[in-house]
């Protein structure tokens, strides 16, 4: 992946569907960004799991405090794009 590549929300989708699995089929394709992870059956270990595979995809490195405040799939995306941006620059 090059730096400059944005993480998107199918790449969101893809990586919790590896770090902890899909409850239903088709539950992350709907719109579902602003919703709660722990609504959407993700606890917090998951969630653990899936900056794991974000921080080794992407190589970056993710302040816990700032992902601990990223409740839903929108603000990880916003998390992850703002610490790659800062990364690249």
């Amino acid at each position: 992946m090059s730096a400059s590549s944005s993480f998107s929300r199918s790449d969101l989708t893809r990586l919790l569907r590896e770090s902890a699995g899909e409850e239903e089929p088709g539950l992350l394709d709907g719109d579902v960004l602003d919703v709660s992870f722990s609504d959407l059956g993700y606890d917090s270990v998951a969630v653990l799991q899936l900056i794991g595979l974000i921080e080794r995809e992407r190589g970056i490195q993710l302040a816990d405090e700032t992902v601990s405040e990223a409740q839903t799939p929108r603000a990880l995306l916003e998390v992850v794009n703002t610490v790659r941006g800062q990364a690249a620059a």
